[in-house]
C-alpha cells in the first residue's frame, strides 16, 4: 500500500497538479507560480510538477540548473503546508534539434517520452481533482495522466505559443491531437486564441496580478532625478537595437534592465541588474515612468501583447513602448518601427508626455479571480 509523506494525501482538501516548465523556487515568477499560489490560498493541496527537464537540459546549460533540481529529482518536496514541488527528471525529453533530419530521426524516440517512470507521484496523480498543463513538451504526459485519473478535470493553460518557443514537431502534433480533450483550454491573448478557435471549451483569460503585492509601500529604488526612468523586465528576445538608439537619443534618461540579457551597450544611462527575485522587481516597476516591451521579432511574437509583464506595467499605470508588430487594444501602448531611430524617438517622446491618469486598471484581474473562473468553468 502506498505510504504518503506527512501532510500529502489530505482527506479534506481538494488536490491540484500543475504541470509546468518552471521550478517552484525560481527567481522568475511565471503565471503558473501565481496559479499555484492562488489555488493554495483557496485551500487546495497543490503539487507543482516541473517538466520537462533531463540530461539534455544539462547539456544546454538550462537556467533551472542553478537551483537544486538534480538533488530534488523525482522526489516530492514539501515547500509549505499543503504545497509540494516535484521535479520530473528524465534521461531525455523532446527538444528541437534544429536540423530537420535530426528532428525526424528522433521523432519516435521523443514520442515515447511519457513512458518514463513517474515514481512517487503516480499514486498522487490518480487521486487528484484538477490537473493543469502548461504549453510545454510535458503535454506528451496528458494521455498517461488521463489513463491514471479519468475523473479529474483537465485544463490546458496555453501560457505561450509553442511555435514561438521552437518546440520539436512531436510536441506541436501532440498539442493538436489533445487540445480538444481538455475540459478547458485557457489562453491569455487574442493571437493565441485564434490558434484554437472553434474549440467549444476555449476561453480567453488574460494573465492576472497579486494586487496586494503592488499596493504595498516600497522604497523608491531610483535616485532623485528630473529625468525619466524606463524599466525592462525579462530574459529573452530583447531588442538590442532599440536600446542602442534610445540610450543615445536620450542620454539623460535612465534605462533599467532586469534579467539575464547579455551584450548590452556600455553607456552610463543603462543600468543592469541581472536576474532578481520577483518581489525585488516590484518597486522598479511601481516607481518607473515608462515600461519597455521592446522585443525583437520572431514568428509568434504577436502573442506577447498581453504578457504578464504588460499586465504589471498597466496595473502600475505605465505607458508602454513596444514594436509595431505588437499591436494591442490597450491605449497605453506607444509604438516604434524596429531599427528606425526617428520612430524610436517619437515613441519615447509620446510615452514621456502620456497622461498616466488615463490608464485604467479596471480590466485587470487578480490571480484569485482567474483561478475561480477556471474552477467554475470545469466543475
Amino acid at each position: 500500500m502506498y505510504s504518503a509523506p506527512s501532510g500529502i494525501l489530505s482527506l479534506t482538501m481538494k488536490r491540484a497538479i500543475l504541470v509546468t516548465g518552471h521550478y517552484w523556487h525560481s527567481k522568475r515568477k511565471a503565471g503558473f507560480h501565481w496559479l499555484a499560489d492562488a489555488l493554495h490560498r483557496l485551500g487546495w493541496e497543490v503539487i507543482f510538477f516541473t517538466a520537462p527537464i533531463s540530461w539534455l537540459s544539462v547539456i544546454r546549460q538550462d537556467y533551472r540548473l542553478a537551483y537544486p533540481v538534480l538533488q530534488e529529482a523525482n522526489r516530492l518536496i514539501q515547500v509549505d503546508q499543503g504545497m509540494w514541488s516535484y521535479v520530473w527528471f528524465t534521461p531525455w525529453h523532446p527538444a528541437n534539434l534544429r536540423l530537420k533530419f535530426l528532428n525526424q530521426l528522433c521523432h519516435r524516440l521523443f514520442d515515447g517520452y511519457s513512458k518514463f517512470p513517474l515514481a512517487a507521484i503516480e499514486p498522487i496523480i490518480s487521486q487528484s481533482d484538477l490537473i493543469i498543463f502548461e504549453s510545454t513538451p510535458a503535454l506528451l504526459l496528458f494521455e498517461r495522466f488521463k489513463q491514471l485519473n479519468s475523473r479529474a478535470k483537465f485544463i490546458y493553460r496555453v501560457s505561450d505559443d509553442l511555435r514561438l518557443l521552437g518546440n520539436h514537431p512531436v510536441v506541436l502534433e501532440t498539442e493538436q491531437h489533445i487540445a480538444g480533450k481538455f475540459d478547458l483550454v485557457s489562453v491569455p491573448s487574442q493571437p493565441i486564441y485564434r490558434l484554437f478557435e472553434g474549440l467549444p471549451q476555449l476561453r480567453l483569460n488574460v494573465h492576472g496580478i497579486r494586487p496586494e503585492l503592488f499596493e504595498q509601500e516600497y522604497v523608491n529604488p531610483y535616485p532623485s532625478s528630473n529625468h525619466p526612468n524606463l524599466i525592462f523586465v525579462g530574459n529573452s528576445n530583447f531588442d538590442h537595437n532599440f536600446l542602442a538608439h534610445a540610450s543615445q537619443l536620450f542620454p539623460d534618461w535612465y534605462f533599467h534592465i532586469i534579467g539575464s540579457i547579455n551584450n548590452l551597450p556600455d553607456r552610463p544611462n543603462i543600468i543592469t541588474y541581472g536576474e532578481l527575485p520577483f518581489e525585488q522587481t516590484i518597486p522598479y516597476i511601481k516607481y518607473a515612468d515608462i515600461g519597455l516591451q521592446t522585443l525583437s521579432y520572431r514568428p509568434g511574437m504577436e502573442s506577447m501583447t498581453n504578457s504578464l509583464k504588460i499586465i504589471q506595467y498597466t496595473y502600475c499605470q505605465l505607458p508602454i513602448i513596444a514594436p509595431l508588430y505588437l499591436h494591442s487594444s490597450r491605449s497605453n501602448f506607444c509604438y516604434y518601427q524596429p531599427g528606425d531611430a526617428l520612430s524610436i524617438q517619437h515613441a519615447l517622446q509620446e510615452a514621456f508626455n502620456y497622461n498616466r491618469t488615463q490608464i485604467s486598471k479596471d480590466a485587470i484581474y487578480s490571480w484569485d479571480e482567474i483561478i475561480k473562473q477556471f474552477i467554475q468553468t470545469v466543475v
